[in-house]
């Protein structure tokens, strides 16, 4: 030891041997030389940049949490840090996440999954026993009795066949084949999968996507990923949003002279513009479909959320089939719902289901075999959408609870959509249709050629530029309808009804005010 410290002190140190019987210092020496005798390098290239990165990607838009969310953020970061605003807090009206907005959840949906989470919860007095029979048989379908193990790719089987129980349940005794029922991470999984299985063919053969505008930007985002074809057909503001039969067939001949009109999505009820569709309109959509050969998207996330009286859900599943055996032997359909949405507001779960009904034998192992590629959705997520479609019953111990809870909810949105439309029609230069249904008002807004004129020496689209400036000057975060599309020259926003009364009446007071000082401002 005294030695090896002497030898440090004279800056030496004890030879050791490396692997090949060299000393360590020695071979450190050499490797010192040779790097001296090599040529500088300069910094290597980076294999992936903008110029070289999939296209398909980097053409891929998501206005909901796009620009405008980022400057938000920044904003909150600055409230933060005490720099001082207009306002103390960022509103973020942008996107329907109804317990990000305060809403609690449904009691009984938390309390089973709780129960599948953390299974000794089951001898606890502290849960209803209907809770705990439905946490029992999600349990028992799961591999090893646990969330955490992987489900077969199509879904939990039992969580299938409750799907299947609750769509016949709702569509009054149309029958539903489990078989038939994908579950999925969200509806967004879904949608994107059977996009994925539909797009093909290139130049003129090139597979057409026809989507309503204004649309949720989730389908142009997967067109562009797919590098499909965007088919846009206009819904009609003038007539509350309506969807016409007469542009639909406008949109696909047209479609034809440079693609091949394969699909037709449609949002029911619609978002960002709520409208609910009436049964003339989807048998029409239907017939058109049937005529044109295209394959049905039929986006239902919604289907809870209907508030106007004049109006009723219709699941195009139920109307397809009682067009009769022409049309529902033959029309190919795909449906989507998700724990997401509705009363439930669910959304970090990400559980949703698709119902794919006329689909080819051999296509249907082909999307079996897209799906087993990310293995399986969340399982926890499959839970939850299992207590969406298996909710308490009349005579169980849950049943007035859970019904409380879900009449409180969506009364509740019913209240905060006529809130909005009445406010919204209260302010000069703004129009707002009747919200049927969702959780969004579409409002067209009134733009002078001067801030038109401002907006365009920033480079920024004109309702981009009013959004920024009513984020910036009040702390409200909206989205503009150019994210959504619009018909030119028309100028809309986006904005969620899903703050509580008191908190929404503050948010559409101060979006009246800053209207009106916007109108003056740039007159």
């Amino acid at each position: 030891m005294q030695r090896a410290a002497a030898l440090v002190r004279r800056g030496c140190c004890p030879r050791t041997l490396g692997p090949w019987g060299r000393s360590q210092s020695s071979a450190a020496a050499e490797a010192s030389a040779v790097l001296k005798v090599r040529p500088e390098r300069s910094r290597r290239e980076r294999i992936l940049t903008l110029e070289s990165m999939n296209p398909q990607v980097k053409a891929v838009e998501y206005a909901v949490r796009g620009p405008i969310v980022l400057k938000a953020g920044e904003i909150e970061l600055e409230l933060q840090r005490g720099i001082k605003k207009p306002f103390t807090e960022v509103i973020r009206a942008n996107i329907g996440d109804a317990q990000a907005m305060g809403q609690q959840p449904i009691t009984f949906l938390r309390q089973v999954m709780a129960l599948c989470t953390y299974p000794n919860l089951l001898d606890s007095p502290s849960f209803p026993e209907d809770a705990k029979k439905r946490a029992r048989r999600i349990l028992q379908a799961c591999g090893g009795n646990s969330l955490g193990s992987y489900s077969a790719s199509q879904g939990v089987n039992c969580i299938r066949e409750d799907v299947a129980a609750y769509i016949t349940r709702r569509d009054g005794g149309v029958p539903a084949d489990p078989d038939n029922i994908y579950l999925t991470t969200g509806a967004s999984d879904g949608i994107s999968t059977i996009l994925k299985i539909l797009v093909s063919g290139g130049g003129k053969s090139r597979t057409g996507v026809m989507i309503p505008i204004p649309q949720y930007p989730l389908y142009s985002a997967v067109i562009s990923e797919l590098d499909a074809i965007q088919v846009n057909y206009y819904l009609d503001e003038d007539n509350c949003w309506a969807l016409n039969v007469n542009e639909l067939r406008r949109a696909v001949q047209q479609a034809k002279e440079h693609c091949n009109p394969k699909v037709l999505c449609i949002i029911n009820p619609g978002n960002p513009t709520g409208q609910v569709q009436s049964r003339k309109c989807i048998e029409d959509v239907i017939h058109f479909a049937w005529e044109e050969k295209l394959f049905l998207l039929a986006d239902e996330v919604y289907q809870d959320n209907v508030y106007s009286p004049d109006c009723k859900f219709h699941s195009f599943k139920k109307v397809l089939y009682e067009m009769g055996p022409e049309y529902s032997s033959n029309v190919e359909l795909a449906s989507f719902h998700s724990t997401s949405k509705g009363y439930m507001g669910e959304c970090g779960y990400r559980g949703g289901y698709m119902e794919v009904i006329n689909l080819h034998p051999e296509i249907k192992g082909q999307l079996v075999k897209l799906l087993s590629v990310r293995l399986c959705p969340p399982v926890s997520g499959q839970a939850a959408m299992d207590i969406v479609v298996n909710p308490p019953v009349p005579g169980e111990e849950s049943f007035e609870q859970f019904s409380r809870e879900k009449e409180s909810v969506l009364g509740n949105l019913a209240k905060k959509a006529k809130l909005t439309e009445d406010m919204f029609s209260q302010v000069p230069g703004i129009h707002c249709n009747p919200l049927m249904g969702a959780m969004y008002a579409f409002p067209r807004i009134f733009i002078p050629a001067k801030a038109v004129e401002a907006a365009q020496a920033r480079k920024m689209a004109p309702d981009m530029f009013y959004c920024m400036k009513l984020l910036e000057e009040t702390g409200i975060c909206v989205v503009p309808g150019s994210g959504f599309g619009q018909r030119e020259g028309t100028y809309h926003f986006r904005m969620t009804i899903l703050p509580p009364v008191e908190k929404l009446k503050t948010v559409l007071q101060k979006v009246k005010d800053f209207h009106i000082k916007f109108l003056e401002e740039y007159a």
